[in-house]
């Protein structure tokens, strides 16, 4: 998610703690193949989903993959924290590609502009809300989080989700 670098915003490289992942684990189903475009090894989504028998491709910009300008590896599932400054580019280009994703997103704007709208009214997708905010962290060696976000996050999905919209329970606590 250096993505920033091209956006300019120096707001983009936020990790996910594991608490914000397992309610996917709800919804993959076993022995996938799962793509993590914006993510590292050291990622979280990589290794849990890795735990859990999911052949995992990480892919980053700082390792020479840029998911705009990238070949589409074979996969099952596209899954990850998208770089926050660039969500809508991201987005339409998974809806183009059309392979199931799910995006952990902030609501903060996200449907906030004619271009947006008229994505999401093209497309179906589904959304899966948490019952807590998710407290992003910045360094994995010292995984503290952020202190009361300033925004909720919402898992934006196609295909996964048995329905529409699906509320889940996260426990900070572990």
């Amino acid at each position: 998610m250096k993505l920033d670098q091209v956006a300019n915003s120096g707001n983009d490289e936020f990790y996910t703690p594991e608490y914000a992942i397992k309610p996917l684990f709800n919804y993959i189903k076993p022995n996938s193949t799962i793509w993590c475009p914006f993510d590292e090894e050291q990622s979280l989504f990589v290794k849990l989903f890795r735990e859990e028998g999911h052949e995992v491709i990480a892919t980053h910009i700082n390792t020479g993959t840029d998911f705009f300008n990238c070949e589409i590896p074979s996969c099952d599932y596209v899954i990850s924290n998208p770089p926050y400054s660039r969500k809508g580019e991201v987005l339409q280009r998974l809806f183009d590609i059309g392979k199931p994703f799910a995006m952990l997103i902030g609501v903060v704007g996200l449907f906030e502009s004619q271009k947006r709208f008229e994505m999401f009214a093209n497309n179906d997708f589904e959304i899966l809300y948490m019952n807590r905010r998710v407290a992003y962290f910045k360094d994995y060696c010292e995984q503290k989080p952020s202190l009361n976000p300033p925004f909720s996050s919402v898992y934006l999905c196609k295909g996964i989700l048995p329905k529409q919209i699906v509320f889940e329970e996260i426990n900070k606590a572990g």
